[in-house]
């Protein structure tokens, strides 16, 4: 596949297996591996319980900071076409509200009535995307202060604001987070997440602007590298040692300092390499795999969600019985649906 232009592929690349992996969940391939054969490689397919990461735990991260990454790129594309920052913005608070009516509406889906719940990373996204916007402009020193400050303030809140029952700030359904639940939705989620995920989430996409700022700069390439990589390790290190000292658990559920430092520095080291390997190195052999899934990514995201957990995964255990080989068929028609829409060049956009 030729590089596409005007365009990062290893950004491409990365989003696409962002989504790849995501359908694989979906079409239930993990469930069914451990299903027959239960092993501490197959369990990094999974959420850590609480205290602790895993591989599955970057992928959230990673989406969101792709998220921020992109729209770095396309804000820089649409400013040297002469479209300003307050004509764009009106672009981006309209694709934050489809965003977020998706992301409540999925969780209706999910429920098979109407509810009001907002968990869904689309919901999240919403509002990271606006936050991220708010400083796209401004230099590199603003927007990495800007990430350590709302890490930071969400660790405060969890530490300072202690009610009764939810005074406890790192255990599961007594925590600030689980209280917040209880006064926007009346309720608390079963598996410990919380939606005021959205502070210190926030700082995955505006590290992610921050990045897509690198990239686009006139940097030669292995000095991007070098940056991005010497960035990844000392987060990687800061989340970890908070975590060692007692000072930010490393806990995905509740998106910690520790979580967020010690996922964002893992994301980092991976998008370096990629784009090393991809982007300065130009290896493009095979990148087409996920590069068609990533060019459609809202679009698959929506579609596991609903038509495929719903109605394919069931359809194609009817004529494939056997759990592993159906969850791999669903997961390969899945991918086939998005190569055949690259073909078309048929591409969905918020």
């Amino acid at each position: 596949m030729e590089k596409q232009t005007g365009r990062l592929l290893s950004l491409d690349v990365m989003r696409g297996v962002i989504m790849i992996l995501l359908a694989g969940e979906s079409c239930r391939v993990y469930e069914s591996i451990r299903d027959w054969h239960d092993n501490d490689f197959i369990t990094q397919f999974f959420h850590h319980p609480w205290h602790g990461l895993r591989f599955w735990d970057l992928v959230q991260p990673a989406f969101m900071f792709m998220a921020g990454t992109a729209m770095y790129i396309s804000y820089e594309s649409k400013r040297r076409k002469g479209i300003g920052w307050t004509q764009n913005f009106k672009h981006i608070a309209v694709r934050s509200l489809k965003l977020f009516l998706l992301g409540t509406g999925l969780h209706c889906v999910y429920a098979g009535k109407l509810v009001w719940e907002l968990w869904n990373v689309l919901t999240q996204l919403s509002v990271t995307g606006v936050i991220a916007y708010l400083v796209i402009g401004r230099s590199y020193t603003f927007q990495i202060c800007t990430g350590f400050l709302l890490i930071l303030l969400n660790d405060v809140l969890y530490r300072t604001i202690l009610v009764p029952g939810f005074d406890q700030p790192f255990v599961e359904y007594h925590n600030f987070g689980a209280y917040m639940d209880t006064l926007l939705m009346g309720k608390i989620n079963s598996d410990g997440w919380v939606a005021i995920n959205i502070i210190p989430t926030a700082a995955h996409t505006v590290w992610g602007v921050t990045a897509g700022k690198l990239l686009s700069s006139s940097l030669e390439g292995k000095r991007k590298v070098a940056i991005l990589a010497i960035a990844g390790a000392i987060t990687l290190c800061l989340g970890f040692g908070v975590d060692l000292t007692g000072l930010s658990p490393i806990i995905k559920r509740i998106s910690t300092a520790g979580f967020v430092l010690a996922s964002v520095g893992w994301v980092l080291l991976i998008l370096s390499f990629l784009y090393w390997w991809i982007d300065v190195k130009d290896h493009q052999r095979y990148t087409w795999i996920a590069v068609v899934v990533g060019m459609n990514a809202i679009f698959i995201y929506l579609f596991f969600e609903t038509v495929g957990a719903q109605w394919l995964n069931g359809v194609v255990h009817i004529f494939v019985p056997w759990h592993i080989p159906a969850a791999l068929v669903t997961l390969g028609l899945e991918w086939y649906l998005c190569y055949w829409l690259y073909q078309k060049k048929i591409f969905f956009k918020l």
